[in-house]
């Protein structure tokens, strides 16, 4: 009973419809970021509307450099989602069950150090992204309270990344709803009642991860299925390890990167001033919306390309890319407009300054309303790293995207005339069109390379 009940949230990747069932992964999924990026939101909107533009920015202001700080270790994630997959698909349960143990346990120490981090390195980190001085004080505070939840964060990615392999994204859903509902209570609670300003919001943040992390846990300890957890035999098992960091760590190190040249894009935005800071961390927050809903597709091709390659269903992976191309183009397509349509009431939602608003709106016509072309680049990496090429990937996007934008900000926008806050902007739809067609490149030169693929197209 107990085994039906597990696997009635389990989805079979490797027959039927793709389609339909990639659908029914990524809708939860898009649900679970979503619901995630309302609760965040929260954070922003409650200290922009009851403690000031200068705490909205110095909590806008540290999303890149939290990223920077813990793409490294949600990169591991991946691989340990594509390890389980492989797994999972090919049906070796002895090998399925050290994968889930080894990255439960990898969570916990990924957690830890970044913990550690968040707490030594806070201030000095800001004052390397040039923070302004009238938000430096209430932006390290909150950073330091924030990663007091790291351990927290890292058990509820990896144990989320363990049940996406089989293809269950719905049970995260349930667990991201209960403990958002508690982060936004005790928002208004500490923020409103208690004038706690940006500390309140960073410990509703902490609360809510724990009571998250909680519930995951008690959902794999309860599985009767391969990927059940049982702690006292959580254990690295070395080769398991090896392959979860031969695919996680490029992702990872990909994602540093990424955010590294975010964090540079940051600090020339933070030389614009608190407004348009404000108003970036406005429109940032609006578009985020847009990427991880697309960012579901990107997980379902990971899945979903991981589970046939064990399973040997080499001619589903084309199939698998094309649907996944175009869920992520119309859910690009109409988000990332809309959010340009409704610009200026979403903006207001955050801020009542009309200064604030316009400097949101200005980035939201560059970058939402091209954000569809950020998704496809997204889904060819997915399908590469599912079939189990990492680093090619990451390669392709660090030089097609970082590196871009990188040389963009050192020439086109120290240009007489080009020193402003669009040509910034600019820098990221012409990096997507760069590196996605260099992905697709990859990809047809991959095809070539694997047997599987060969004997496959040659029937």
């Amino acid at each position: 009973m107990n085994e039906k009940r597990s696997r009635r949230y389990e989805i079979d990747m490797c027959n039927g419809p793709i389609l339909r069932k990639m659908l029914l992964f990524a809708v939860p999924l898009m649900c679970s970021s979503i619901l995630q990026l309302l609760f965040n939101a929260a954070d922003i909107v409650v200290v922009g509307k009851f403690a000031g533009d200068n705490s909205l920015a110095a909590v806008g202001s540290n999303a890149s450099l939290i990223s920077l700080l813990t793409n490294l270790f949600i990169g591991l994630s991946v691989g340990a989602n594509v390890l389980v997959a492989r797994f999972y698909g090919a049906k070796q349960e002895k090998e399925l069950h050290r994968a889930v143990h080894t990255a439960m346990l990898l969570s916990i120490y990924s957690g830890i150090i970044l913990m550690a981090a968040g707490l030594a390195f806070a201030r000095q980190l800001l004052e390397l992204m040039q923070s302004p001085p009238e938000v430096l004080g209430l932006a390290s505070l909150y950073l330091r309270i924030y990663f007091v939840g790291m351990p927290a964060t890292m058990i509820y990615n990896f144990g989320s990344a363990v049940l996406r392999a089989v293809g269950d994204t719905k049970r995260p859903l349930y667990y991201l709803l209960g403990a958002g509902i508690v982060n936004v209570v005790l928002n208004l609670f500490f923020v409103i009642v208690l004038k706690m300003d940006v500390a309140g919001v960073a410990l509703a943040t902490v609360i809510s991860q724990c009571i998250s992390a909680l519930l995951i846990l008690r959902c794999l300890m309860k599985e009767q299925t391969g990927i059940r957890l049982v702690l006292r035999e959580l254990a690295i098992d070395r080769d398991k390890l090896v392959q979860i960091v031969k695919v996680g760590l490029p992702a990872g190190l990909q994602g540093v990167i990424f955010a590294l040249s975010n964090v540079l894009i940051q600090s020339s935005i933070n030389g614009f001033g608190a407004t348009v800071i404000a108003g970036n961390a406005a429109a940032g927050n609006i578009e985020s919306f847009v990427y991880f809903a697309m960012n579901a597709l990107y997980q379902a091709e990971i899945s979903f390309t991981s589970q046939n390659m064990g399973a040997g269903n080499f001619k589903r992976i084309n199939k698998i890319l094309l649907s996944g191309q175009l869920c992520v183009i119309v859910v690009g397509v109409v988000m990332g407009n809309l959010c340009v349509l409704f610009g200026n009431q979403l903006l207001s939602i955050y801020s009542s300054s009309s200064m604030v608003i316009e400097a949101g709106m200005r980035r939201l016509r560059v970058i939402a309303g091209t954000y569809a072309l950020c998704g496809m680049m997204d889904v060819m990496v997915g399908v590469l790293r599912g079939i189990g090429y990492s680093i090619l990937p990451m390669a392709v996007s660090l030089i097609g995207a970082c590196g871009f934008r990188i040389l963009w900000l050192a020439t086109i926008f120290k240009m007489d005339g080009y020193h402003t806050i669009t040509v910034i902007y600019l820098s990221y739809p012409i990096s997507w069109i760069l590196t996605f067609a260099a992905h697709v490149v990859c990809y047809l030169c991959v095809r070539r390379r694997i047997p599987g693929f060969r004997k496959e197209t040659s029937v």
